[in-house]
């Protein structure tokens, strides 16, 4: 009877995350144009962030319980699946035509906050101090304020012809419903998919990387299928790439913060192959300015072999 519910509760919450992210993404390119933003900066601030608080909620709670294991491999494994698995499907299903310049700063961030993180855990034995996750805190800080300030120096100056007021009134009231559905359909599906996963048997790191860093992701792989879908790329690239900076500066900052980050040999794998999947999507977007299905094809393999080597391992 209880894995029954259990199921319920999983396809309950993937119901509202489907619903939930088609509202928001449309949604949020109308405030876009409102706002006379491109929808990639929207993508790599509101929607990531937004779309990134399961993983900030669960890491934050995990560590003030003393479980630092937990979060990181919560937020690491949520990088790999939003980078290698999300963006290589999206790519599969319709290859991504991109030009690398317009998130190429952005990009780099998301690659430097993962190095950030490996070089501080070698250099002070496994471990990320206070002192150090505040120092990723406020790296964050300093992108989020330069990325603002790009986009309202760049924005065009010709009045917004599409969206009225009310209109405008009307997306952010769906853009909040929509991210309300995702949150909670996140929750329901995490929670539901950890008390199967534990009868399993797996340890900390493992259901962190892979049932609560996917569940918590989930966010994420639907908002970015639906965008490249309505061929919004730049939102789907962008919400993973600000998705990535969210969730290791600022979900990794607070929660090393509230208690030093524990890291052991077996995380600073996971990070390596965090940033070989980085590398990897550059050189992909870099080559032809589009990632070829066969390219994607790449991306999710490499996927499914890290998945099958920590489960084994």
């Amino acid at each position: 009877m209880n894995t029954f519910l259990q199921i319920c509760g999983l396809a309950l919450g993937f119901a509202m995350l489907i619903k939930g992210a088609d509202i928001f993404v449309n949604a949020s390119v109308n405030i876009a144009t409102w706002l006379k933003v491109p929808s990639v900066v929207i993508a790599l601030t509101i929607v990531a962030f937004g779309t990134s608080a399961p993983e900030a909620m669960i890491s934050i709670v995990a560590a003030s319980g003393g479980s630092t294991e937990l979060a990181m491999g919560n937020a690491i494994g949520s990088n790999i699946f939003n980078l290698v698995l999300i963006l290589g499907l999206c790519a599969v299903i319709k290859p991504i035509a991109i030009s690398i310049k317009d998130f190429a700063t952005d990009y780099w961030v998301s690659v430097g906050a993962a190095v950030l993180l490996l070089v501080m855990t070698l250099i002070f034995t496994n471990v990320v101090p206070r002192i150090g996750a505040l120092l990723m805190l406020v790296v964050f800080v300093v992108y989020v304020t330069l990325l603002v300030t790009r986009a309202l120096k760049n924005r065009p100056q010709a009045e917004p012809e599409t969206t009225t007021p009310s209109s405008l009134l009307k997306s952010i009231m769906l853009a909040l419903i929509g991210i309300a559905l995702i949150i909670i359909g996140g929750h329901f599906t995490v929670v539901n998919a950890e008390h199967i996963a534990l009868t399993l048997g797996l340890t900390p790191r493992v259901i962190g990387l892979t049932v609560v860093a996917i569940g918590t992701s989930l966010p994420e792989f639907v908002i970015s299928l639906i965008a490249c879908k309505k061929g919004e790329n730049d939102m789907a690239i962008g919400l993973v790439v600000g998705s990535n900076i969210f969730n290791i500066l600022f979900v990794l900052g607070i929660s090393g913060i509230i208690m030093p980050l524990a890291v052991d040999s077996n995380l600073i794998f996971d990070l390596v192959v965090l940033i070989a999947g980085s590398l990897a999507f550059l050189l992909f977007a870099t080559t032809s300015k589009r990632v070829a299905r066969w390219e994607g094809a790449i991306l999710v393999a490499m996927y499914v072999a890290y998945i099958g080597f920590i489960l084994v391992a």
